[in-house]
């Protein structure tokens, strides 16, 4: 392959993009080194990176947006997507073996695939890799937390009026939030939804539709038979086939490229960042294929940098570069104030009752309990595509918990490393264990699934506001470094979903830095 056309074709415009995406399916022998320079690159293109490329693009600002995984294009009866139980190489990030819990462990060839497992010292983080980012797997949950919430867990700083005036009704047009309608719900499919409402409501409790970023017509298409099931039968922990939902690549990334001032760079890992004497920034990057194999070796040099590769992602960034001394003066508390947002998943048997076969989904109703003393939670069903009716769901508990967990640098693996003890959030879990026991009644069997293989889909935290970054994300005394994403939020969001309050926190930050730093600092 030649050089040149490798590094036309990532500078290029979106046509130049796909042809990328074409180029780098050829191994090379070896891997070579090129450099590059950009006014500002993102890595990550998930909800924080997405949406701060958006601004940056619209600013006028020449921007590239890194990405380690693959573009999953997805339509009307599409078959881009592994389903629940039958993974293959599609379902994990080049691993051998399926990384998900629960799922049956069929081997295959290591590919760059859609979830990655981060091992920890006491619970993993499972994270997805993909344009999109985690956006391709999560359930479409679009959950706004109330003022208090907000201030007891992500900022008591940042105005929760002006969010809830401007930035959480722009998440909601872009991802054209809507609940669950009448129709559905009342469908066999739903039954399991339906009851779960029921019984919460007889149990007092306040019961809710979520806002889903999803289209539900595609659902009402599949009960007609018009398109292959996927989610009316629970099977949407990989992505949804179908299409239909509004996830960050074709919403606020689509709109990024649309600008004609961002390019987004599948299949590039980034492995160090650096700050040069100069004050500029050098981003490490590897371009693979899809087997992993590293094709080309690239230095970008930038005036800014926008850190939105996740919790994970971004904390052991900025931990190997603290670690090695790629930063100087970083700040002491980078790696702290890290949580699992309270996530807890439990699996239900009711003899009594019939949930159903392929239970509808994505996860479309819950309820609240702001009460208990352990801390303000929520529940929401989580349905599985079970092909018999087995007479079990699961649920999924989460809730406030402090950013008490810490990430530590091991220069042996040169990576950083998750540390988190069950007692930060044990009371948390107890509360959520006796609100479903209370929903599901005496007779039901409750398993707690996290209580064998504890692990989150919701890591936040590890560049806490405050102490790593200002409310902008400008990592304190970093010129032109930014974190984007989750992990500035230390520890959970309020007892809901995160992606609301990631993406109006980005939306927030995106116009404070285009309106003072664009044109100044970069």
């Amino acid at each position: 392959m030649d050089t040149a056309l490798s590094r036309r074709t990532f500078l290029g415009t979106a046509a130049a993009a796909a042809l990328a995406f074409t180029v780098v399916a050829v191994p090379r022998a070896r891997a070579e080194v090129t450099e590059e320079r950009h006014r500002a690159v993102v890595i990550g293109s998930g909800f924080g990176g997405a949406i701060t490329a958006m601004h940056l693009g619209r600013a006028g600002v020449q921007t590239i947006v890194l990405e380690r995984g693959i573009r999953w294009p997805t339509g009307p009866n599409a078959e881009t997507f592994p389903r629940m139980f039958a993974p293959d190489r599609r379902a994990s990030w080049l691993s051998p073996m399926p990384v998900m819990t629960g799922a049956p462990p069929i081997p295959s060839e290591p590919y760059t695939g859609l979830m990655e497992r981060v091992r920890g010292n006491g619970i993993d983080i499972l994270c997805g890799a993909g344009v999109g980012g985690s956006s391709l797997m999560y359930h479409g949950m679009t959950l706004q937390p109330d003022a208090e919430r907000f201030a007891e867990s992500v900022s008591a700083g940042i105005d929760y009026d002006l969010l809830d005036r401007e930035y959480f009704p722009r998440v909601a047009r872009m991802l054209r939030v809507a609940e669950i309608p009448d129709d559905l719900l009342g469908h066999v499919r739903y039954r399991s939804s339906r009851e779960f409402l029921d019984r919460a409501a007889r149990e007092g409790f306040e019961t809710f539709r979520v806002p889903m970023s999803i289209d539900w017509d595609f659902a009402r298409r599949e009960l007609t038979g018009e398109l292959k099931p996927s989610y009316t039968t629970g099977d949407v922990i990989y992505g949804v086939n179908n299409g239909g939902k509004f996830s960050v690549d074709v919403t606020y990334l689509a709109a990024a490229e649309n600008t004609g001032n961002v390019n987004v760079a599948p299949l590039h890992r980034v492995t160090d960042i650096e700050r040069a004497s100069d004050g500029s920034w050098v981003t490490h990057v590897d371009r693979i294929h899809t087997d992993g194999k590293v094709l080309e070796r690239k230095r970008l040099l930038s005036e800014a940098l926008f850190l939105g590769a996740g919790s994970a992602g971004t904390t052991r960034l900025l931990m190997k570069a603290q670690g090695k001394s790629l930063v100087p003066d970083l700040p002491d508390e980078v790696g702290t104030g890290w949580g699992n947002n309270g996530d807890r998943v439990f699996s239900v048997t009711t003899p009594l009752s019939s949930p159903g076969e392929f239970q509808g989904g994505p996860a479309c109703v819950g309820m609240k309990d702001y009460s208990d003393p352990a801390g303000a939670l929520m529940i929401v069903t989580g349905p599985v595509p079970w092909p018999a009716d087995i007479g079990t769901t699961s649920v999924i508990g989460l809730g406030v918990v402090p950013g008490l967990g810490r990430w530590r640098y091991d220069s042996a693996v040169d990576d950083a490393v998750l540390h988190w003890d069950q007692k930060y959030d044990r009371a948390l879990t107890q509360a959520i264990e006796t609100r479903i026991r209370r929903v599901a009644g005496p007779a039901a069997l409750v398993v707690d699934i996290n209580s064998v293989d504890v692990n989150t889909f919701h890591p936040l935290g590890g560049a806490p506001m405050g102490s790593v970054c200002d409310e902008a994300g400008r990592v304190l005394g970093q010129r032109g470094l930014y974190v984007v994403d989750g992990a500035k939020i230390p520890g959970s969001t309020g007892a809901c979903n995160p992606s609301m309050t990631i993406a109006a926190l980005a939306e927030y930050a995106a116009d404070e830095i285009v309106r003072r730093d664009a044109g100044v600092v970069f």
